[in-house]
């Protein structure tokens, strides 16, 4: 036993001797970005990095300039800061930057989901044909109808909801998007008030396997959390199971696209249940979060309310629920909706902040707009970080930390979308969703979905903070870089169905 036990010691010492000594010996070779390997040997800058990773990086961009590679966990990132470069990363028809490797990994350690050839490229074909055009319309006016049940209930309004009440902005907003979502996307059973009580608790599973993730990601659980971790993912893969979904009705056909090519392609039911469980990460896991944000600048800015308000009643008229009615409106009508369009891109510039990945697939070169050339190392990893490099710079978006709901409207009302850096046209003025091959397939989904929501509570509902004065949250620092950030702290505020006159 003590022998093992010192083979182990020796072993782990030698592992750790030998990741630190590759981080000691590499040096910067001519014509690489500046290197900042930082004071801790393997680690890096992991510990600065993951405790805020936006004043990191603000930190690396003043010390480098706009390109730099920084060590993170024996792992060399190359960040590319300047958004008039972003074009020969985004665009690599030669792959030599290569999405896919990473993202396999990712959802292999997350979801437990082992991807098989072509499933990429599956996802996009299905998110193409049901997530667009008349699809998509076809998921619009199914997400519209698990709305209704889920603010309503499955009788409609109750003889009460015109009463005032209170709750946590976050929390409301996150779980009612959450549960109209999984219904909408993974179907019914017969009995209405059941689905609604096992969406309620998986939503509460949800929001415990959200809060450990990003953390899960960077590897700094604690043991507990581990096992945690495991039983959360395991509930997931259960309720989300082939053989459960088989008992259900309203199945959304992007969905059942995707299992039948899984099947077609001799993929296990046990990693189907996988599959569907990192789907509904995909689809759920950032919409109810910038909805929140959307609502609450809405509350802070009242012009803006005003604004929405006032075009939804020029687009549909004045908005009244009588007793056992449920919402009911031409989803069409959103695309008439330029000042709610503009609010939500503003949200998503002020909310969004996505890290982009790309694995460098042998010694590759970079130029700069600057027409400078860079070589990026095979193994590293390209990274771009739009949130910081885009959305908050100053000479794309004036007053960047300002919400102005009116930003992406002309004077004609109509989209703009016009933006400069240095006198030139910027072609990537917002990246909520990624950009190139990681663009997010279910963009129009998600976006038609927050649009409903939002439309929804300010046309229907009485809105108002418990205190009017109430600063915007801060962002969590742990949230950085994993899709739509998340507040600090929770926000109260009161709402009521708007009676009847």
């Amino acid at each position: 036993m003590v022998l093992w036990g010192l083979l182990l010691g020796a072993l782990l010492v030698a592992t750790v001797g030998y990741l630190c000594l590759q981080g000691l010996l590499r040096q910067r070779r001519p014509k690489e970005p500046p290197l900042d390997k930082g004071s801790v040997p393997w680690l890096g800058h992991s510990m600065a990095f993951r405790k805020n990773m936006f004043e990191f990086l603000k930190h690396m961009r003043a010390k480098h300039g706009d390109i730099f590679t920084v060590q993170l966990g024996g792992q060399y990132f190359t960040f590319v800061m300047d958004p008039l470069s972003f074009g020969p990363i985004l665009k690599d028809a030669e792959r030599k930057l290569d999405f896919v490797a990473y993202a396999e990994k990712l959802v292999l350690k997350v979801f437990g989901y082992r991807s098989v050839q072509g499933d990429n490229r599956m996802i996009h074909s299905a998110s193409t044909k049901h997530l667009m055009g008349d699809g998509l319309e076809e998921l619009n006016k199914a997400m519209l109808d698990s709305l209704s049940l889920v603010i309503l209930g499955p009788t409609g309004p109750s003889p009460n909801a015109s009463c005032w009440r209170e709750d946590g902005l976050f929390h409301f907003c996150y779980n009612i998007l959450f549960k109209a979502g999984y219904l909408s996307l993974f179907g019914y059973t017969k009995d209405k008030e059941q689905d609604l009580l096992q969406a309620e608790e998986l939503f509460v599973q949800f929001r415990k396997f959200d809060r450990l993730f990003p953390r899960f990601v960077y590897n700094l659980l604690g043991p507990r959390e581990w096992l945690e971790v495991g039983q959360l993912q395991r509930l997931f893969h259960k309720t989300l199971s082939v053989e459960q979904n088989l008992e259900k009705y309203g199945i959304s056909n992007w969905i059942t696209y995707m299992l039948q090519f899984l099947r077609e392609q001799g993929v296990t039911p046990a990693m189907q249940d996988k599959f569907n469980f990192m789907m509904l990460w995909a689809s759920q896991g950032n919409t109810g979060p910038t909805s929140f944000w959307a609502l609450l600048f809405l509350l802070k800015h009242p012009e803006a309310m005003w604004a929405v308000r006032e075009e939804a009643t020029q687009v549909l008229g004045e908005a009244r629920l009588e007793a056992k009615q449920f919402f009911n409106f031409q989803v069409e009508a959103l695309r008439r909706m330029p000042v709610l369009d503009s609010v939500m891109e503003e949200t998503l510039r002020l909310a969004a902040a996505p890290t982009l990945l790309r694995v460098v697939n042998n010694d590759h070169s970079l130029k700069m707009a600057s027409g400078q050339e860079y070589l990026l190392r095979n193994g590293d990893i390209v990274a771009l970080f739009p949130y910081l490099s885009v959305h908050m710079d100053p000479d794309i978006h004036p007053e960047p930390t300002a919400f102005k709901y009116d930003r992406f409207l002309t004077p004609s009302r109509s989209r703009k979308v016009d933006f400069y850096k240095g006198g030139k046209r910027i072609h990537h003025y917002t990246m909520p969703w990624g950009s190139g091959v990681s663009i997010c397939p279910g963009r129009f989904l998600a976006l038609t979905e927050m649009k409903l929501f939002v439309l929804l509570m300010v046309t229907h509902f009485d809105l108002e903070l418990v205190d009017p004065d109430t600063p915007v949250p801060p962002v969590d620092p742990q949230r950085w870089g994993f899709g739509t950030t998340q507040p600090s702290h929770e926000v109260r505020f009161r709402y009521r169905l708007r009676p009847v006159e």
